[in-house]
């Protein structure tokens, strides 16, 4: 992300590594990074649709967080990794002592000074939102749509315009994560305008105009109003059904993450409550049979005959003589 220039002068102890008119300062804890740094930038020195890029750049690599902020200043973004100075040709980059939300120094460096490359080749003509998506491009970082995959902002609402794209970098960490992955994928879907030579006609046509909706006629055949409405409809298109399937993805988890305990714990109650009526109806079967039992043997007595005298009414035959 470009900046104002707030670095100091290189202190004591750093080292300076050179190639071709790419420099890197370090200290001696980051002198393979430099290297590695170095030779990759300088295999790589090309960027999309623009010349090789002439002007010298200086890479600082700051050892540790506080170094960095002292040298890319208070006016920078919390969040940021890297900052480029365009006006000075300058980079700060951190170390290997940053964590890895710092990203990929290789790509970071990338970014950065495609950001040096277009600003060398276009001054100030491009607008926020196209010099953070170009650098982006040129970066490679095609990770950023899955910020847009999982926004349900893109889904529900239409993509933003990319005048109002600009205001999202100052707005917090969330909202300049959608803003770089959107300016990322305005820029690539110009360039897919022409598969054959991407930016290169834009760029020539933009500098000889000095306007970005002249270039865009010019280099594409079609208007700037054509070319933000292709762009806020692929886009939406392409990521706006992944952000719903993702939030209900989401909202499904949450949700079992809640109904599950309810209906365990509900299971338990129906369970408790199934034993207590089986003892129940024993209890009742029990008092039914009794109640049975004791009718039966009412019945019975009320069927008896009445029992007979104590002496008999007729004398005994005896034996014949």
């Amino acid at each position: 992300m470009p900046a104002q220039d707030s670095t100091e002068a290189v202190p004591r102890g750093a080292s300076r590594f050179d190639r071709g008119r790419l420099t890197i300062v370090a200290f001696p804890s980051d002198g393979l990074l430099a290297n590695s740094l170095l030779n990759a930038a300088s295999r790589t020195d090309t960027f999309p649709g623009l010349s090789r890029p002439r002007r010298r750049a200086v890479i600082a690599i700051a050892p540790d967080a506080r170094r960095f902020r002292e040298w890319v200043g208070a006016s920078a973004p919390e969040w940021g990794s890297a900052i480029a100075f365009p006006a000075s040709g300058r980079i700060v980059l951190q170390g290997s002592a940053a964590g890895s939300d710092a990203g990929d120094p290789l790509r970071v460096l990338r970014h950065e000074l495609a950001h040096l490359a277009l600003h060398e080749a276009l001054g100030d003509l491009p607008p926020r939102w196209f010099d953070e998506g170009y650098a982006s491009f040129a970066a490679g970082e095609w990770d950023r749509d899955e910020v847009l995959a999982a926004s349900l902002a893109l889904a529900l609402r239409r993509t933003p315009t990319l005048d109002r794209l600009d205001s999202g970098f100052t707005a917090g960490a969330m909202r300049a994560d959608a803003a770089y992955a959107l300016a990322h994928r305005a820029v690539a879907e110009l360039a897919a305008l022409d598969p054959k030579r991407g930016l290169s006609l834009f760029f020539v046509y933009w500098r000889e105009t000095g306007k970005f909706d002249a270039a865009v006629r010019r280099a594409y055949g079609i208007t700037l109003a054509e070319y933000e409405e292709r762009f806020r409809k692929n886009t939406r298109r392409r990521f706006g059904w992944l952000a719903i399937v993702t939030d209900v993805s989401i909202v499904g988890t949450i949700m079992l993450a809640v109904m599950v305990p309810l209906y365990v714990s509900r299971r338990r109650r129906d369970r408790k409550r199934l034993a207590l009526m089986r003892v129940a109806d024993a209890a009742a079967d029990r008092r039914a049979q009794q109640e049975s039992e004791r009718a039966i043997e009412e019945l019975l007595r009320t069927l008896r005959p009445p029992p007979g005298p104590a002496n008999g009414s007729s004398e005994a035959a005896g034996p014949h003589q």
